[in-house]
């Protein structure tokens, strides 16, 4: 395994940002690692890269303990944290030939030219950092990720700032190193997270609560049937107060997510007969997208 997390366990306080949590992420695998803000996932990626230490399980990476070998550990390592660290007085070149020094890379020069190729950085590569927009500065983070050709990639929210062009471009980098590397991929944007991750991991209020294939969690999961209701006429979602709230798909169009699809429906018909109305259709969706798997997995009980 390259990544391997067992009994993970990190406190502030009376809060546990990760609670007893355990991953084992293989080599080659791309992996979306979502969740609501403040739900343990930026914790998580620090304590894997070692920026921060656990209380409690271990976190190891290519097979070594990041808590015993936290420098070995980042050798193994390109990180891309959500606060993109970058010297704004430094030349890009500059920058990532520094960095390049840091983690002890033999052929400086050819290494910078290779991640200034690969991120799309050349236009910009004679520029101070301090002088690039925000997606160039992003550019430039995940080329410094990538300078020592590390075995795993740690990126939390990677395409922020990128104009949809270059989300494109750099979703193709991601997707390109993750043959041959290991890489755990954040985003809010959860488009991204399906077009580059094949598997996905959701954490909430510290705990994993859905670790699966793309296509398992989104094809014929029966705990996420969504029906949806569509009516000639314009209502308010207190008609359907009894059946939980629903979501607005248009004025007059009402989606449910449900495990008990053929009651939800027969209990639609009731209240649409005794308010009078008039449906346009009445249909299961047993596909679901992301966000409401996402939806699902993280709403408040």
């Amino acid at each position: 395994m390259s990544i391997t997390i067992k009994g993970l366990t990190k406190v502030y306080g009376e809060q546990k940002a990760v609670n007893n949590i355990s991953i084992n992420i293989n080599r080659g695998e791309i992996v979306g690692f979502l969740g609501p803000n403040g739900a343990g996932k930026s914790t998580t990626m620090k304590i894997i890269t070692g920026y921060l230490t656990a209380d409690a399980g271990t976190a190891s990476v290519c097979g070594i303990d990041v808590a015993k070998n936290p420098i070995a550990t980042k050798k193994k390592i390109g990180y891309l944290p959500e606060a993109n660290p970058l010297y704004y007085d430094m030349y890009v070149r500059e920058y990532l030939a520094f960095i390049a020094g840091v983690h002890g890379v033999a052929d400086i020069k050819g290494a910078v030219e290779r991640v200034i190729a690969l991120t799309g950085l050349t236009i910009e590569s004679r520029k101070k950092t301090g002088q690039l927009s925000k997606g160039y500065k992003q550019r430039v983070g995940l080329a410094a990720a990538l300078i020592h050709n590390p075995e795993v990639l740690i990126l939390d929210e990677p395409t922020s700032g990128l104009d949809p062009n270059q989300i494109i471009e750099i979703r193709n980098v991601i997707k390109e190193q993750g043959k041959d590397k290991t890489v755990l991929f954040s985003s809010h944007i959860l488009q991204e997270v399906e077009a580059i991750c094949d598997r996905i991991i959701i954490i909430n209020k510290g705990q994993i609560v859905a670790d699966d294939k793309l296509n398992n969690l989104t094809t014929g999961n029966k705990l996420t049937n969504n029906v949806v209701i569509e009516l000639q006429e314009v209502v308010d979602e207190s008609i359907f107060i009894s059946l939980g709230k629903p979501i607005k798909a248009s004025a007059n169009k009402w989606v449910f997510t449900t495990d008990k699809p053929d009651l939800l429906r027969k209990e639609l018909l009731e209240i649409v007969s005794k308010q009078n109305l008039n449906i346009i259709s009445l249909v299961n969706e047993s596909n679901i997208n992301l966000e409401d798997v996402f939806r699902q997995a993280t709403q408040t009980k």
